[in-house]
């Protein structure tokens, strides 16, 4: 996840420090407040299930394939984000919570399908659209609240879930509307790829920072 804000540094324009980067993937959903290259805070996460989890699952209870992301985000584009309202979850501070809409959207199908069988093939691309807004909110509802708390309107997003249109758009308008500073990685930078652990590498060489090859693997080593 270091790496993946990293990534806005490969190209221009590049953020200044400090600044605010959501990292949202499969895995994760976090806050970072951003230092210096290395120098990174959490100060915002997670409860449970990461967003990107809670795209892929939504989309298979609606019987899409994996992963679902992708497909929620193409069909959310021709449907209707105030067509179906789900709840949003507030967790205390600057965390997140997203398991709570993954059941509210299992029932909320289940009850739909009960009194009309063809009732996700019949409004897809408008349950598409809802859900997607209803979790790029709690997103970003989080996000502006972390911006007044530190101060800070240099904004950033890194991580396979920036890759929605619905997020970047929204991120842009939103941006636009407070006077932030938005920074938006290049689709190629957003999923994992070998350009940002390369700069991540780059960042750590001028640091000194070297590992011996005897170094263990930690999957969820905090930053």
């Amino acid at each position: 996840m270091q790496a993946h804000v990293l990534a806005h540094f490969i190209d221009d324009p590049k953020p200044s420090f400090p600044f605010l980067c959501l990292t949202v993937s499969g895995g994760h959903t976090q806050i970072v407040l951003v230092k210096d290259y290395l120098d990174m805070e959490v100060i915002g996460q997670t409860q449970d299930d990461a967003v990107g989890e809670a795209f892929d699952k939504a989309a298979k209870i609606m019987g899409l394939p994996y992963p679902g992301g992708p497909l929620i985000d193409q069909y959310a584009q021709s449907g209707n984000p105030k067509a179906f309202r789900f709840p949003e979850t507030s967790m205390p501070g600057l965390d997140f919570s997203f398991s709570g809409i993954k059941t509210a959207f299992l029932y909320f199908l289940r009850d739909e399908n009960k009194k009309n069988p063809a009732f996700v093939e019949q409004n897809l691309h408008d349950i598409c659209a809802s859900i997607q807004s209803t979790l790029v909110n709690m997103l970003l509802n989080r996000l502006q609240q972390a911006s007044i708390q530190t101060g800070i309107k240099t904004i950033a997003i890194a991580g396979g879930v920036s890759a929605n249109t619905g997020l970047r758009n929204r991120l842009q308008s939103v941006g636009e509307s407070l006077g932030w500073n938005i920074f938006i990685p290049a689709f190629q930078y957003c999923t994992d790829n070998a350009a940002m652990i390369a700069i991540a590498a780059h960042y750590k060489f001028l640091k000194g920072e070297f590992c011996p090859l005897d170094v263990v693997p930690l999957a969820r080593m905090p930053l």
